[in-house]
């Protein structure tokens, strides 16, 4: 049987990022992201095989850009395109798996709508263009909050009145599944241990950041809850505060909870804090230049993170590594050494030569000897998608 070709959309709310991912290929035949749809601005960019490509779209909807990209998906898969994988931010409780998309998994979508409703909707919408545009297509879900369904009660209940949690779903839901997931196969692959008996603590750092404790393939906790808000410092979210903020906010400056709930979520986190960018890589130069700002950005989050990973060590009974992973954790260098400066006590200490080396994809071990082992894994969401596919094709 020839490998097969599964195409993997992850649709936000003005944005559509997409890949063609071959079972057999190590790199993707095409890949490519579409933004500011709905705007006079939206342009789509993509590379099939070595050639990079643009087009602006004025005003293009997600349905439009699903349009133009069959065509190049069918090209880069030789005709052959065998299903369609999508990203979904929030599954609730009622989703613990991957699912084959039908009537029902939409309607359970659309129910978690408002406990993500900036991305759920954004992801329906790419998910009745792609169904509309290919009937005959088998499609797949992948949930961002199913990994984190194996959670004991004591880690995902917050401690609030009991029919919150039973009559709203009120509780800890977790994301980045997907990413913490696949890092801890991979983890477990690179040091020759069987998953089923592996444990790790697993840090996800991007514009969006969580931190995860896995043991034998399942989640035990991670730091996001209800909603991506809570937990790690982040680009542009705060992360942990005092809940009361929001009404300390309304009576000394008379703000609105919608105020209060954009700050925290658009203008918090290491642009807040820095008061110069959300991008951890202007901020490491502006820090080197000296910017107080920066600095103090870069400090607040190393520090956090670090606090965050010896909270879910809690979740093991032991550590075979930590796992750096996502655009900041597989990139900076500065970040994973001073995160675990601040760790010395759980006895990490880092090669600085190993440290330096692993960057831009390259993946490796980065402690010294007698050190826990810290590892460098680079994420692919969009692989661990269309694995999950193939795998409920095959089903």
């Amino acid at each position: 049987m020839s490998a097969r070709n599964i195409l993997v959309i992850n649709c936000g709310s003005s944005s559509l990022k997409f890949a063609l991912v071959n079972e057999a290929q190590a790199t993707f035949p095409l890949q490519g992201l579409a933004e500011r749809l709905g705007s006079p601005e939206a342009v789509v960019h993509w590379q099939l095989g070595d050639a990079k490509e643009s087009l602006n779209l004025p005003g293009a909807d997600h349905r439009e850009i699903l349009n133009h990209v069959l065509p190049l998906a069918q090209e880069a898969a030789g005709g052959q395109l065998d299903g369609i994988g999508h990203r979904v931010v929030h599954g609730g409780e009622h989703f613990t798996a991957s699912s084959l998309i039908d009537a029902n998994v939409l309607e359970g979508i659309r129910a978690n709508a408002q406990l993500a409703p900036l991305h759920n909707p954004a992801n329906l919408v790419g998910i009745e263009a792609a169904m509309a545009l290919f009937p005959g297509l088998p499609q797949v879900s992948v949930f961002d909050t199913a990994f984190h369904q194996s959670m004991p009660e004591h880690a995902y209940r917050y401690a609030v009145p009991d029919f919150l949690y039973k009559e709203h779903g009120v509780r800890r839901y977790g994301f980045h599944g997907t990413s913490h997931r696949y890092v801890s196969k991979r983890a477990a692959e690179m040091m020759n241990l069987p998953v089923e008996d592996s444990s790790w603590l697993s840090a996800h750092l991007g514009n969006g950041c969580s931190t995860c404790a896995i043991v034998n393939g399942e989640s035990r906790d991670t730091s996001m809850g209800l909603t991506p808000l809570e937990g790690l410092v982040m680009g542009t979210r705060s992360g942990d505060v005092d809940p009361n903020l929001h009404s300390h906010l309304a009576r000394t400056l008379g703000w609105s909870i919608e105020q209060v709930d954009r700050m925290l979520n658009h203008d918090s986190g290491l642009k807040g804090l820095s008061g110069l960018s959300n991008d951890m890589r202007t901020l490491s130069e502006a820090r080197q230049a000296g910017h107080p700002g920066a600095t103090l950005a870069f400090e607040v989050f190393c520090y956090r993170l670090a606090k965050s990973l010896a909270g879910m060590a809690c979740g093991l009974q032991k550590l075979d590594g930590l796992i750096f992973t996502g655009g900041i954790g597989e990139n900076s260098a500065a970040v994973r050494e001073r995160t675990l400066d601040h760790l010395k006590l759980l006895g990490f200490q880092l090669d600085g030569e190993a440290n330096a080396r692993c960057t831009r994809g390259v993946a490796g071990e980065i402690q010294v000897t007698g050190s826990p082992r810290v590892l460098v894994v680079p994420t692919n969401e969009e692989r661990q998608i269309a694995l999950d596919a193939l795998a409920l094709l095959d089903a």
